[in-house]
């Protein structure tokens, strides 16, 4: 029998009382939001189950919803400057016990102010945890630098090296390979992390990382470095964080899977009920046109609906697509479908109308909103139709896709 998977919780601690850089945790770098961010890279990982944003702010708090994260309030006293960020870690890890009914194995700790963290960083310190054994586990950058310290020697005038004898300059092949630690990312045995109190406990392993992504952002001047920096290292990363082409539509080559909501988006969102109580919905023969079009283009399909209805069912047996319905959680099983069919997120268009499905709006790489969608949905999709739920808007996605008209 399989050991059960384990239950990964990723914090990312988000105060909104910065000094430094005023509302730093919701500056935007790359056209996106720090908070959100973190929260799309946690949430694309292969090992995370959910991601948690600790924050004190109304402003963040909305933002970390908007990308599909859980958010807990931060009580006043463990959030002030000199708060630590082990303290927020426990209580929200304690807060996400209680609701979810759950007991969290792994804990990570991501911190936001690292605007250019990826998910296999991510995935890197959990999977050290979680998979092979280490205690805790951080991401670390490779460092070749000699570092200096003024006074290091009691009653000494002038600077000694910390990591070398100034008397001594090796060559860099020839000195121990030495780690910068990069801040980004921690990870902790759950139960460890309780007892210590802090992140590093046991045994630690380092996680290496990409030098040319460590940057933290403190001040002015490190946001100005991000916000110089990302147009480069985004465009190395393909999907929701990178900038959207204002008008762009999605083609062929920028998608391996089309996943639709229903209600809203396959309907009017109206629904007729006879006096025994049974559902009926209006669905248009065009969008079964565009589906099947999209099948034969060798396309993944699913429908996804947090209804269980008898009525969606025999949709989706009609079109002959998958379907996956009465899901509470609709971005975790979409990631797991996602896992399961080996298909990247970013590579995947979801098609919505309703704040239910701004998660998975944050976790694929072209969210769609119909015509007719609510105005937050309508705002964090990357297209918008012109055709509402309904009324054929599934067939104008298709015509996007495969460039023609269908008819």
């Amino acid at each position: 029998m399989p050991a059960p998977t384990p239950c990964v919780l990723a914090v990312i601690p988000a105060r909104g009382g910065s000094k430094g850089v005023p509302a730093k945790n919701l500056a935007p770098v790359g056209g996106v939001p720090l908070v959100a961010r973190a929260v799309t890279e946690c949430r694309a990982s292969r090992l995370v189950t959910d991601v948690v944003v600790s924050t004190d702010d109304p402003g963040i708090a909305a933002a970390a919803r908007g990308a599909g994260a859980v958010v807990v309030q931060r009580p006043t006293d463990i959030a002030g400057d000199t708060a630590t960020s082990e303290a927020a870690v426990i209580h929200a890890m304690d807060a996400y016990e209680t609701s979810q009914g759950v007991t969290v194995d792994v804990v990570l700790l991501v911190q936001c102010t690292s605007p250019f963290i990826i998910r296999e960083d991510i995935d890197g310190v959990a999977a050290a945890v979680a998979e092979r054994g280490a205690d805790t586990a951080l991401t670390v950058a490779p460092f070749h630098g000699f570092v200096w310290r003024e006074g290091e020697r009691p009653g000494a005038d002038g600077g000694d090296g910390v990591n070398h004898d100034k008397s001594c300059r090796p060559r860099r092949q020839d000195r121990p390979q030495d780690y910068l630690e990069t801040g980004a990312a921690y990870a902790m045995d759950a139960r460890g992390f309780r007892e210590a109190g802090h992140r590093f406990f046991g045994r630690t392993d380092l996680v290496r990382t990409d030098p040319a992504r460590v940057l933290e952002i403190d001040d002015p001047h490190d946001l100005a470095r991000a916000r110089a920096l990302a147009p480069l290292l985004d465009a190395e990363r393909p999907g929701a964080l990178v900038p959207f082409t204002p008008g762009r539509l999605p083609t062929r080559d920028d998608i391996d899977a089309v996943v639709l909501d229903f209600d809203g988006t396959q309907t009017d969102d109206r629904v007729l009920i006879d006096s025994e109580g049974r559902e009926l919905v209006a669905v248009h023969r065009g969008d079964g046109l565009g589906i099947a079009a999209l099948r034969r283009a060798e396309l993944a399909l699913l429908i996804l609906s947090t209804e269980k209805n008898p009525v969606v069912a025999a949709r989706a047996r009609k079109l002959q697509v998958p379907v996956l319905h009465g899901i509470d959680r609709k971005d975790l099983a979409l990631k797991q479908w996602c896992e399961e069919q080996g298909i990247a997120p970013e590579r995947v268009l979801y098609v919505g109308n309703d704040v239910n499905d701004l998660p998975c709006f944050g976790l694929v790489g072209w969210p769609v909103a119909v015509a007719g969608a609510h105005d937050v949905v309508r705002g964090a999709a990357r297209a918008v139709t012109s055709t509402p739920g309904g009324d054929g808007a599934i067939r104008e996605i298709a015509s996007w896709i495969l460039g023609k008209e269908l008819s």
